[in-house]
């Protein structure tokens, strides 16, 4: 008996080590399939409404022209925002050099030779690498928001079909599984994504007001980016409060001004992450710290930016479909809540 249950864990193992390498592999498969369904989620109750009112194609080629709109507007934010504090930079190269030069003396006068590290590894064949690699990126994102859209389209065709098909399913088991799973995680998704909005909204705000009140140029810009950087959790606030820190070292003349910048902006991300956003999101949202930290580095390895922005709410699908069934659901009571109806059908379930 032992050695076939250490044998079943051994399969275990091993399915789950192929199964991730192929996740990574045919990254350019899965990666536009799990956000086409993550969009989906979001998009259909729009659907759904414009089919009670229009004919299904129009109502399609409405709810994919809301949200090709919503995607250029934001596209075109993070490229305004971005481009900015790019030329500023630019214009205020001087002062970014002077400041340079003050580290690099701090530094070689403490042992550690940056300009020799400086001319070895940043050269005009790195610059000529770089750009080769931002414009590579650029034409994979296209690439793969093409992919992206078709699949949502040819997603939000098949979604009541595909409801049509399970309860058909001979399994009857596992059709209701599948079938109040997808419901429960669309739900979960869309309302993710809503606390998740409010909250990047109100820490826009907070950091605007904040650079503005100090002084900081760019203010707006700051705010956005902040807004921004805050759906990734975790990693998203960490770059949002170190950018701006980094600007100010250039732009206030005492250390202690920049250290209060930083913990200032620090601040005001911990008091939204760790204090508001709980209570707002509830414990149907709930996930360990640790284990949405994890699904970030996890996802952004596996697929990049795009996992990095849909790790949890792949966590979240996860721990909704093992709440459901009761040889999953102690992963699911580790990891995140199990919601209060999942746990008293399954109290009803023993009983009887």
């Amino acid at each position: 008996m032992t050695s076939a249950k250490t044998s079943q864990a051994a399969q275990v193992i091993v399915a789950l080590v192929l199964f991730v390498a192929a996740l990574s592999i045919a990254s350019s498969v899965f990666a536009p399939v799990a956000f086409a369904l993550f969009i989906i989620a979001l998009v259909w109750p729009l659907q759904k409404a414009l089919q009670g009112l229009l004919p299904r194609l129009l109502a399609l080629a409405l709810s994919l022209s809301v949200m090709v709109v919503a995607f250029f507007a934001f596209g075109s934010l993070i490229v305004w925002a971005f481009g900015r504090v790019g030329r500023w930079i630019v214009s205020d190269a001087a002062r970014f050099q002077a400041f340079y030069e003050q580290i690099t003396l701090w530094l070689e006068g403490h042992g550690i030779a940056v300009a020799a590290l400086w001319s070895e590894n940043f050269s005009s064949a790195w610059v000529l690498r770089a750009v080769q690699t931002v414009s590579g990126r650029l034409n994979s994102t296209m690439s793969f928001w093409l992919v992206v859209l078709v699949y949502v389209l040819l997603g939000l065709l098949e979604v009541e079909d595909f409801g049509r098909r399970l309860k058909v399913m001979r399994n009857r088991d596992m059709a209701e599984l599948i079938l109040r799973g997808s419901i429960a995680t669309a739900a979960k998704i869309r309302r993710y994504m809503l606390v998740r909005t409010a909250m990047s909204v109100i820490t826009g705000l907070l950091v605007w007001v904040f650079a503005r009140t100090v002084g900081l140029p760019l203010a707006e810009e700051w705010g956005f980016i902040a807004f921004l950087l805050n759906y990734v959790p975790f990693m998203g606030p960490l770059v949002a409060t170190v950018f701006p820190t980094l600007f100010a070292m250039t732009q206030f003349g005492s250390w202690q001004a920049v250290i209060a910048v930083f913990a200032c902006l620090n601040l005001i991300q911990f008091i939204v992450g760790s204090y508001i956003e709980p209570r707002v999101a509830g414990s149907a949202l709930s996930i360990s710290p640790p284990i949405v930290l994890f699904s970030v580095f996890f996802w952004s390895y596996l697929w990049g930016v795009f996992g990095a922005f849909i790790g949890v709410p792949i966590t979240i699908a996860l721990i909704t479909f093992c709440a459901l069934h009761p040889s999953s659901r102690w992963l699911a009571e580790m990891i995140g809540a199990v919601p209060k109806e999942t746990s008293a059908t399954a109290g009803s379930g023993a009983a009887a």
